[in-house]
Protein backbone atom coordinates (compact mmCIF):
# COMPACT_ATOMS: atom_id res chain seq x y z
CA UNK A 1 0.00 0.00 0.00
CA UNK A 2 1.35 3.34 -0.82
CA UNK A 3 0.74 5.71 2.07
CA UNK A 4 0.12 9.48 2.42
CA UNK A 5 3.28 9.81 3.24
CA UNK A 6 4.88 8.18 0.51
CA UNK A 7 2.36 10.21 -1.79
CA UNK A 8 3.95 13.18 0.07
CA UNK A 9 7.62 12.54 -0.11
CA UNK A 10 7.23 11.47 -3.39
CA UNK A 11 5.68 14.78 -4.98
CA UNK A 12 8.66 16.45 -3.02
CA UNK A 13 10.86 14.31 -4.27
CA UNK A 14 10.37 14.08 -7.60
CA UNK A 15 9.77 17.85 -7.99
CA UNK A 16 13.39 18.39 -6.48
CA UNK A 17 15.09 16.15 -8.77
CA UNK A 18 13.04 16.95 -11.89
CA UNK A 19 14.03 21.01 -11.34
CA UNK A 20 17.80 20.19 -10.32
CA UNK A 21 17.97 17.60 -13.44
CA UNK A 22 16.37 19.82 -15.92
CA UNK A 23 18.12 23.02 -14.83
CA UNK A 24 21.20 22.46 -16.86
CA UNK A 25 19.72 22.44 -19.80
CA UNK A 26 17.24 24.95 -19.64
CA UNK A 27 16.16 27.05 -22.51
CA UNK A 28 17.63 24.36 -24.63
CA UNK A 29 16.18 23.07 -27.54
CA UNK A 30 16.03 19.12 -28.30
CA UNK A 31 18.92 19.19 -30.66
CA UNK A 32 21.34 20.94 -28.74
CA UNK A 33 20.49 18.46 -25.62
CA UNK A 34 21.23 15.51 -27.50
CA UNK A 35 23.99 17.01 -29.58
CA UNK A 36 25.53 17.87 -26.12
CA UNK A 37 24.57 15.49 -23.81
CA UNK A 38 22.60 12.45 -25.97
CA UNK A 39 20.67 11.51 -23.32
CA UNK A 40 20.16 13.09 -19.82
CA UNK A 41 19.38 11.14 -17.14
CA UNK A 42 21.66 11.85 -14.51
CA UNK A 43 22.07 15.02 -12.19
CA UNK A 44 24.63 17.41 -13.25
CA UNK A 45 26.39 20.19 -12.32
CA UNK A 46 25.47 23.94 -14.20
CA UNK A 47 25.36 27.79 -14.04
CA UNK A 48 22.54 29.88 -13.66
CA UNK A 49 22.80 33.56 -14.05
CA UNK A 50 26.40 33.97 -14.80
CA UNK A 51 25.54 37.66 -15.62
CA UNK A 52 26.19 39.06 -11.79
CA UNK A 53 27.45 35.71 -10.16
CA UNK A 54 29.94 32.64 -10.52
CA UNK A 55 28.60 29.96 -8.80
CA UNK A 56 28.80 26.33 -10.03
CA UNK A 57 25.81 24.94 -8.68
CA UNK A 58 27.08 21.08 -7.89
CA UNK A 59 24.61 17.97 -9.26
CA UNK A 60 21.16 18.01 -7.82
CA UNK A 61 21.33 21.40 -7.05
CA UNK A 62 17.79 23.03 -6.87
CA UNK A 63 16.43 26.53 -8.10
CA UNK A 64 14.36 29.15 -8.24
CA UNK A 65 11.44 27.47 -8.61
CA UNK A 66 12.17 25.37 -5.52
CA UNK A 67 13.05 27.75 -3.61
CA UNK A 68 9.37 29.62 -3.80
CA UNK A 69 8.17 26.06 -3.60
CA UNK A 70 9.97 26.26 0.35
CA UNK A 71 8.76 28.99 1.31
CA UNK A 72 5.45 27.75 0.78
CA UNK A 73 6.17 24.56 2.58
CA UNK A 74 7.95 26.31 5.18
CA UNK A 75 3.90 28.51 5.81
CA UNK A 76 2.30 25.78 6.11
CA UNK A 77 4.89 23.34 8.18
CA UNK A 78 4.60 26.58 10.91
CA UNK A 79 0.65 27.47 10.51
CA UNK A 80 0.05 23.66 10.77
CA UNK A 81 -2.77 24.55 8.25
CA UNK A 82 -3.81 25.85 4.75
CA UNK A 83 -2.03 29.70 4.59
CA UNK A 84 -3.25 32.48 3.55
CA UNK A 85 -1.00 34.50 1.70
CA UNK A 86 0.13 37.14 4.45
CA UNK A 87 1.28 34.21 5.66
CA UNK A 88 3.32 33.28 2.95
CA UNK A 89 4.51 37.00 2.65
CA UNK A 90 5.45 37.23 6.43
CA UNK A 91 7.75 33.77 5.64
CA UNK A 92 9.28 36.06 3.12
CA UNK A 93 10.00 39.06 4.69
CA UNK A 94 11.63 36.82 7.99
CA UNK A 95 13.40 34.04 5.72
CA UNK A 96 15.05 35.91 2.73
CA UNK A 97 17.62 37.96 2.40
CA UNK A 98 18.14 40.78 -0.07
CA UNK A 99 21.73 40.02 -0.92
CA UNK A 100 21.15 36.36 -1.14
CA UNK A 101 18.19 35.66 -2.86
CA UNK A 102 19.30 37.05 -6.26
CA UNK A 103 21.83 33.62 -6.43
CA UNK A 104 18.55 31.22 -6.46
CA UNK A 105 16.05 33.67 -7.64
CA UNK A 106 14.66 35.31 -10.11
CA UNK A 107 14.90 39.86 -9.91
CA UNK A 108 11.36 40.02 -9.96
CA UNK A 109 11.23 37.68 -6.44
CA UNK A 110 13.52 40.35 -5.25
CA UNK A 111 11.41 43.36 -6.08
CA UNK A 112 8.02 41.07 -4.72
CA UNK A 113 10.37 41.16 -1.30
CA UNK A 114 11.18 44.66 -1.41
CA UNK A 115 7.37 45.34 -2.35
CA UNK A 116 6.50 43.25 1.11
CA UNK A 117 9.06 44.94 3.02
CA UNK A 118 7.93 48.24 2.29
CA UNK A 119 4.24 47.44 3.15
CA UNK A 120 2.49 46.54 0.45
CA UNK A 121 -0.27 44.44 1.17
CA UNK A 122 -0.32 40.83 0.21
CA UNK A 123 -3.45 40.96 -1.90
CA UNK A 124 -2.13 43.77 -3.81
CA UNK A 125 1.32 42.36 -4.64
CA UNK A 126 -0.25 40.56 -8.10
CA UNK A 127 -1.99 43.55 -9.23
CA UNK A 128 1.97 44.63 -9.93
CA UNK A 129 3.01 41.78 -11.41
CA UNK A 130 3.92 41.95 -15.26
CA UNK A 131 3.75 38.41 -16.37
CA UNK A 132 0.28 37.39 -15.97
CA UNK A 133 0.35 33.76 -17.83
CA UNK A 134 4.31 32.85 -16.30
CA UNK A 135 4.34 29.59 -14.70
CA UNK A 136 5.56 30.29 -11.31
CA UNK A 137 2.45 29.46 -9.35
CA UNK A 138 1.83 26.37 -10.64
CA UNK A 139 5.44 24.79 -10.95
CA UNK A 140 5.99 25.77 -7.19
CA UNK A 141 3.09 24.73 -5.34
CA UNK A 142 2.82 21.33 -5.11
CA UNK A 143 2.42 22.33 -1.06
CA UNK A 144 -0.73 23.52 -1.58
CA UNK A 145 -2.00 20.50 -3.10
CA UNK A 146 -0.63 18.54 -0.56
CA UNK A 147 -2.21 20.04 2.47
CA UNK A 148 -5.18 19.94 0.73
CA UNK A 149 -4.49 15.98 -0.38
CA UNK A 150 -8.27 14.61 -1.27
CA UNK A 151 -9.76 17.94 -1.44
CA UNK A 152 -9.31 19.37 -5.39
CA UNK A 153 -11.87 21.96 -4.55
CA UNK A 154 -9.40 23.43 -1.50
CA UNK A 155 -6.28 22.87 -3.42
CA UNK A 156 -7.86 25.46 -6.21
CA UNK A 157 -9.82 27.78 -3.81
CA UNK A 158 -5.88 27.84 -2.03
CA UNK A 159 -4.00 28.36 -5.60
CA UNK A 160 -6.04 31.71 -5.96
CA UNK A 161 -5.70 32.65 -2.14
CA UNK A 162 -1.87 31.70 -2.34
CA UNK A 163 -1.13 32.83 -5.92
CA UNK A 164 -2.33 36.30 -5.68
CA UNK A 165 1.03 37.46 -4.37
CA UNK A 166 2.33 36.77 -8.05
CA UNK A 167 -0.28 37.54 -10.01
CA UNK A 168 -3.58 39.10 -10.34
CA UNK A 169 -7.59 37.30 -9.97
CA UNK A 170 -7.93 37.46 -14.02
CA UNK A 171 -4.65 35.69 -14.91
CA UNK A 172 -4.75 32.81 -16.51
CA UNK A 173 -1.95 31.43 -14.99
CA UNK A 174 -3.79 31.57 -11.64
CA UNK A 175 -6.17 29.35 -13.35
CA UNK A 176 -3.49 26.88 -14.43
CA UNK A 177 -2.16 26.49 -10.90
CA UNK A 178 -5.72 25.86 -9.44
CA UNK A 179 -6.07 22.92 -12.18
CA UNK A 180 -2.73 21.73 -11.34
CA UNK A 181 -2.78 21.58 -7.49
CA UNK A 182 -6.65 19.97 -7.92
CA UNK A 183 -4.79 17.16 -9.86
CA UNK A 184 -2.14 17.12 -7.09
CA UNK A 185 -4.91 16.72 -4.11
CA UNK A 186 -6.71 13.99 -6.34
CA UNK A 187 -3.25 12.24 -6.64
CA UNK A 188 -3.39 12.18 -3.15
CA UNK A 189 -6.59 10.45 -2.60
CA UNK A 190 -5.76 6.34 -1.54
CA UNK A 191 -7.87 5.16 -4.65
CA UNK A 192 -6.06 7.67 -7.09
CA UNK A 193 -5.43 6.54 -10.34
CA UNK A 194 -3.72 8.36 -13.52
CA UNK A 195 -7.18 8.23 -14.98
CA UNK A 196 -8.96 10.10 -11.88
CA UNK A 197 -6.07 12.33 -11.83
CA UNK A 198 -6.76 13.67 -15.33
CA UNK A 199 -10.27 13.64 -14.98
CA UNK A 200 -9.98 16.28 -12.41
CA UNK A 201 -7.44 18.23 -14.77
CA UNK A 202 -10.19 18.60 -16.81
CA UNK A 203 -12.91 19.15 -14.31
CA UNK A 204 -10.99 22.38 -13.38
CA UNK A 205 -10.05 23.29 -16.57
CA UNK A 206 -13.25 26.12 -16.08
CA UNK A 207 -12.44 26.80 -12.51
CA UNK A 208 -14.06 29.85 -11.41
CA UNK A 209 -15.49 30.83 -14.76
CA UNK A 210 -18.61 29.62 -15.03
CA UNK A 211 -21.12 31.52 -16.83
CA UNK A 212 -20.82 34.01 -19.50
CA UNK A 213 -18.78 34.49 -21.42
CA UNK A 214 -16.12 34.65 -19.09
CA UNK A 215 -16.69 30.60 -19.60
CA UNK A 216 -16.10 31.17 -23.37
CA UNK A 217 -13.03 32.59 -22.81
CA UNK A 218 -11.74 30.23 -20.90
CA UNK A 219 -12.35 27.33 -23.42
CA UNK A 220 -8.84 27.81 -24.71
CA UNK A 221 -7.71 26.40 -21.26
CA UNK A 222 -9.98 23.61 -22.15
CA UNK A 223 -9.11 23.13 -25.77
CA UNK A 224 -4.76 23.27 -25.05
CA UNK A 225 -5.84 20.31 -22.07
CA UNK A 226 -7.99 18.16 -24.71
CA UNK A 227 -5.49 18.64 -27.05
CA UNK A 228 -2.37 17.43 -25.14
CA UNK A 229 -4.29 14.94 -23.82
CA UNK A 230 -5.12 13.64 -27.09
CA UNK A 231 -1.35 13.93 -27.89
CA UNK A 232 -0.13 11.47 -25.10
CA UNK A 233 -3.25 9.15 -26.19
CA UNK A 234 -1.86 8.64 -29.55
CA UNK A 235 1.63 8.00 -28.89
CA UNK A 236 4.02 5.43 -26.81
CA UNK A 237 7.09 7.28 -28.07
CA UNK A 238 8.09 10.24 -26.31
CA UNK A 239 10.38 11.60 -28.77
CA UNK A 240 7.14 11.84 -31.65
CA UNK A 241 5.26 13.51 -28.94
CA UNK A 242 7.64 15.90 -28.19
CA UNK A 243 8.03 16.87 -31.83
CA UNK A 244 4.23 16.99 -32.30
CA UNK A 245 4.36 19.82 -29.14
CA UNK A 246 6.79 22.05 -31.45
CA UNK A 247 4.60 22.17 -34.26
CA UNK A 248 1.79 23.66 -31.36
CA UNK A 249 4.22 25.64 -29.18
CA UNK A 250 6.96 27.08 -31.18
CA UNK A 251 7.22 31.19 -29.97
CA UNK A 252 8.47 32.82 -26.96
CA UNK A 253 11.76 33.37 -27.88
CA UNK A 254 11.44 37.49 -27.67
CA UNK A 255 9.65 37.50 -24.94
CA UNK A 256 10.64 37.57 -21.04
CA UNK A 257 9.87 34.21 -19.92
CA UNK A 258 8.34 33.28 -23.32
CA UNK A 259 9.37 29.78 -22.46
CA UNK A 260 7.96 29.40 -19.11
CA UNK A 261 4.04 30.05 -20.36
CA UNK A 262 1.35 28.47 -17.81
CA UNK A 263 -0.23 26.92 -20.52
CA UNK A 264 2.28 25.46 -22.24
CA UNK A 265 4.13 24.07 -19.42
CA UNK A 266 1.10 22.82 -17.31
CA UNK A 267 -0.30 20.94 -20.53
CA UNK A 268 2.34 19.18 -21.43
CA UNK A 269 3.06 18.50 -17.52
CA UNK A 270 -0.13 16.30 -17.72
CA UNK A 271 0.39 15.01 -21.07
CA UNK A 272 4.06 13.59 -19.93
CA UNK A 273 2.16 12.23 -16.55
CA UNK A 274 -0.18 10.20 -18.80
CA UNK A 275 2.29 9.00 -21.27
CA UNK A 276 4.45 7.67 -18.39
CA UNK A 277 1.56 6.39 -16.42
CA UNK A 278 2.66 8.02 -13.14
CA UNK A 279 6.11 6.79 -13.24
CA UNK A 280 7.78 9.84 -11.80
CA UNK A 281 10.99 8.86 -12.78
CA UNK A 282 9.91 8.10 -16.31
CA UNK A 283 8.13 11.53 -16.33
CA UNK A 284 11.47 13.42 -15.16
CA UNK A 285 13.53 11.88 -18.04
CA UNK A 286 11.16 12.60 -20.89
CA UNK A 287 10.32 16.13 -18.96
CA UNK A 288 14.10 17.20 -18.94
CA UNK A 289 14.99 15.80 -22.71
CA UNK A 290 11.75 17.74 -23.84
CA UNK A 291 13.67 21.01 -24.53
CA UNK A 292 12.66 24.42 -23.69
CA UNK A 293 11.53 24.73 -20.03
CA UNK A 294 12.97 21.21 -18.90
CA UNK A 295 13.15 22.43 -15.19
CA UNK A 296 9.55 23.93 -15.05
CA UNK A 297 8.07 20.48 -16.72
CA UNK A 298 10.40 17.99 -15.01
CA UNK A 299 8.88 19.42 -11.52
CA UNK A 300 5.30 19.70 -12.95
CA UNK A 301 5.40 16.28 -14.31
CA UNK A 302 7.62 14.54 -11.75
CA UNK A 303 5.93 16.46 -8.98
CA UNK A 304 2.21 14.96 -10.19
CA UNK A 305 3.50 11.54 -10.49
CA UNK A 306 5.23 11.24 -7.73
CA UNK A 307 1.96 12.25 -5.48
CA UNK A 308 0.61 9.33 -7.09
CA UNK A 309 2.84 6.47 -7.12
CA UNK A 310 4.96 7.44 -3.80
CA UNK A 311 8.53 7.87 -3.21
CA UNK A 312 10.05 4.22 -3.71
CA UNK A 313 9.44 5.49 -7.78
CA UNK A 314 11.88 7.69 -6.81
CA UNK A 315 15.33 6.84 -7.74
CA UNK A 316 17.11 7.02 -4.52
CA UNK A 317 20.64 8.16 -5.50
CA UNK A 318 18.90 11.25 -7.19
CA UNK A 319 16.84 11.56 -3.23
CA UNK A 320 20.30 11.26 -1.76
CA UNK A 321 22.50 13.05 -4.31
CA UNK A 322 19.55 16.58 -3.88
CA UNK A 323 19.61 16.37 -0.45
CA UNK A 324 23.46 16.31 -0.86
CA UNK A 325 23.26 19.18 -2.59
CA UNK A 326 20.29 21.16 -0.69
CA UNK A 327 23.10 20.56 2.40
CA UNK A 328 25.90 22.14 0.88
CA UNK A 329 23.76 25.45 -0.79
CA UNK A 330 25.18 28.77 0.38
CA UNK A 331 22.05 31.27 -0.61
CA UNK A 332 19.00 28.44 -0.28
CA UNK A 333 16.10 30.23 1.95
CA UNK A 334 15.76 26.49 3.69
CA UNK A 335 18.19 23.48 4.48
CA UNK A 336 15.23 21.04 5.29
CA UNK A 337 15.96 17.76 3.30
CA UNK A 338 13.25 16.11 0.78
CA UNK A 339 11.72 13.88 3.50
CA UNK A 340 11.98 16.61 6.32
CA UNK A 341 9.83 18.93 4.49
CA UNK A 342 7.39 15.90 3.33
CA UNK A 343 7.08 14.78 6.94
CA UNK A 344 6.48 18.27 8.09
CA UNK A 345 4.04 19.01 5.49
CA UNK A 346 2.32 16.07 6.54
CA UNK A 347 2.38 16.88 9.88
CA UNK A 348 0.51 19.71 9.08
CA UNK A 349 -2.02 17.78 7.09
CA UNK A 350 -2.29 15.76 10.19
CA UNK A 351 -3.16 18.88 12.70
CA UNK A 352 -6.14 20.15 10.18
CA UNK A 353 -7.34 16.80 10.39
CA UNK A 354 -7.46 16.44 14.37
CA UNK A 355 -8.96 20.21 14.28
CA UNK A 356 -11.89 19.52 11.70
CA UNK A 357 -12.89 16.00 13.60
CA UNK A 358 -12.88 18.06 16.98
CA UNK A 359 -15.06 20.40 15.06
CA UNK A 360 -17.88 17.99 13.88
CA UNK A 361 -17.79 16.30 17.30
CA UNK A 362 -18.35 19.79 18.88
CA UNK A 363 -20.68 20.84 15.95
CA UNK A 364 -21.84 17.80 14.65
CA UNK A 365 -24.68 16.80 17.23
CA UNK A 366 -27.84 15.65 15.31
CA UNK A 367 -29.60 16.72 18.47
CA UNK A 368 -28.02 20.13 18.53
CA UNK A 369 -28.76 21.02 15.06
CA UNK A 370 -32.73 20.30 15.10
Amino acid sequence: MITLLDKYRGCIAASWAGSAMGAPVEGWLPERIKETHGFVDTLLPYRHYTSYTDWNRPPGTTEDGIERQKLIATAIIEKQDRILAHDLVAVWVRDLDPAKIIYKQERFDRSLLELARAGVPPSEMGRLWPYPNVVSMARASHPVGLINAGDPQGAADDSFEVGQVYMKETSFGLRWAALYNASIAEACKPDATVESVLEVAKEYVHYRAEAGSLYALYDTIQREVDHALDLAAKHTDHEAMRDEFYTFYTGGRYFDYGFAQANEIVSKGLAVFALTQGDPKQAILTAVNFGRDTDCLAAVAGGLAGALSGIEAVPAGWVAQVNEATAQDPYTNNYRTIEETADGLLAAFQARQQRLAGYVHLMGDPAYLE
